[in-house]
């Protein structure tokens, strides 16, 4: 398969996929690019790349969306803080957890069978949380959401790599990633118009056609394709780490929008490391069957690597929650104007990222993924300005160096992240980044609750706080590839 042709099509989708702030990303492209093609490929492979663009934008629309439907979601069920949190925590849970497991099942027992079962979970938690009355119900509704898009999403990029081959892999992955970069721009601005004149009810029932036309289009268009030789997936790794980082979001919340740890919250944080350690245990037992093979982390590369994808990804994820949030309940933004405010950050980063990417290409990755978080860092730290003018002096400036930023680090990740372990474990690394970037999220999310319960100037108060660490934690980032990326990577890259 040429390299040459994909690199870009790679650093847009990466890009995409990681500027939803409920669901942000990883390698999802490079599990594409690391599939072979089968010799005998669909009759109407167009209709294929179409039927992946519509499922896979059920995650992508509904994250990007979700953000400036917050403050209105938390009002309309009287959430507190911790809540509020849940809102977006209890999608990234699962999704975190299950996708690499959602990979291996579609690779056994076929994956336009899990495409089509993920894409009917995820209309049906849609329709749940439409017309859910409480919460509670609200919540579980998020959570199958979670659940329907692990499985459809490494299903859709699977099904998009056999479907071509050579320069026309390319060119789908390639159509698929602007697709989806063009509806993650616009749907912040849909979302916050239908939260205005609608309700934020819409931005869930608008995906019941999209999930009805993918459905249509795999029936009839997507071929089957299942592999009996490959062991059954890590159910039990999968059960174990739903369940530590369950236990570590829940109490890591709850201490956030506590301000203190009670007897809960530590028993809460206690269990999870135990989860956690149990979860090492079973998965060095399974070896390379094992949802996460250890022998990945024997390269300082990868380790460097997973290291800046959670810490970048997990500021990243926090400020953009919080930003939209910010605006409509502190600065008096109506949805759409939020919605419209975030805009110029995936049409920068999309415009930009090609550029980049021929860059690092030239220098290799260990320079721009160290320069692109800590640009991502400044930026965070011209969050500062926000509550002391207007859009084009508080909030663009801030908005622009982190698209720079971003644009800078996607495009060097994917290649890195490839070029540092062997051939075999190329779609396993990559899909595991795309699930620690997502935790990341999920992590950092856990910890706005003090901010999310604060009001009016204290609320953007808490803002300058948490951009504050957000901005210490993208140069951590920074400084973790400086530190493990060496000539090899770069040499492989």
């Amino acid at each position: 398969m040429p390299a040459g042709p994909l690199r870009p099509s790679l650093t847009r989708h990466q890009e995409e996929t990681r500027l939803n702030a409920t669901t942000a990303p990883g390698c999802d492209a490079a599990v594409a690019q690391a599939r072979h093609a089968s010799e005998d490929g669909p009759a109407h492979p167009r209709l294929v790349l179409l039927t992946t663009i519509l499922a896979s934008s059920l995650s992508f629309i509904d994250g990007s969306v979700l953000n400036v439907a917050l403050p209105a979601i938390g009002r309309s069920f009287a959430a507190g803080a911790e809540e509020v949190q849940w809102v977006v925590n209890a999608f990234l849970l699962p999704l975190s957890a299950l996708l690499l497991l959602g990979g291996a099942a579609g690779d056994l027992y076929g994956r336009k069978r899990m495409l089509i079962g993920g894409i009917g979970l995820f209309a049906l938690a849609s329709l749940m949380c439409a017309l859910a009355p409480g919460l509670p119900l609200f919540l579980a509704g998020r959570a199958l959401q979670g659940i329907g898009a692990a499985l459809l999403l490494p299903s859709s990029l699977a099904i998009l790599g056999d479907a071509f081959s050579g320069e026309g892999r390319g060119r789908a992955v390639g159509t698929w990633a602007a697709s989806g970069a063009m509806a993650a721009a616009g749907a912040p601005l849909l979302g916050g118009w239908m939260v205005g004149a609608l309700g934020w009810e819409a931005i869930f029932l608008i995906n019941l056609p999209i999930a009805a036309g993918a459905v249509a289009l795999a029936l009839r268009y997507v071929p089957e394709s299942d592999r009996a030789d490959r062991p059954p997936p890590d159910w039990l790794g999968a059960v174990v780490a739903t369940l530590a980082l369950g236990a570590l979001t829940w109490a890591l919340a709850g201490w956030s929008a506590a301000g203190t740890a009670s007897r809960a919250t530590i028993a809460a944080l206690a269990a999870g490391f135990l989860l956690l350690l149990l979860f090492l245990f079973v998965e060095k037992r399974r070896r390379e069957a094992a949802m996460v093979p250890l022998t990945l982390f024997a390269s300082a590369e990868f380790v460097g690597l997973t290291l800046l994808t959670f810490l970048l990804y997990g500021a990243f994820g926090a400020v953009m929650v919080l930003l939209p949030f910010t605006l409509i309940e502190a600065e008096g933004y109506s949805p759409v104007a939020a919605g419209a405010a975030l805009l110029p950050l995936p049409l920068l980063i999309a415009a930009a990222s090609p550029v980049m990417g021929r860059v690092a290409a030239r220098l290799g990755p260990r320079l721009p993924l160290t320069a692109g978080p800590l640009v991502v860092a400044a930026g965070f730290a011209l969050g500062l300005r926000l509550g002391g003018g207007s859009y084009w002096t508080a909030v663009l400036p801030m908005v622009v160096l982190l698209s720079l930023g971003m644009a800078l680090a996607v495009a060097p990740l994917t290649t890195a992240v490839l070029a540092s372990v062997d051939a075999g474990h190329t779609g396993t690394a990559s899909g595991l980044n795309s699930a620690v970037a997502r935790t990341g999220g999920l992590v950092a999310t856990a910890l706005l609750g003090a901010v999310l319960a604060l009001k009016g100037q204290a609320l953007v108060d808490g803002f300058h706080g948490a951009a504050l660490v957000a901005a210490a934690t993208a140069a951590a980032a920074g400084a973790s590839a400086f530190l493990l990326l060496g000539r090899k990577t770069k040499r492989s890259a």
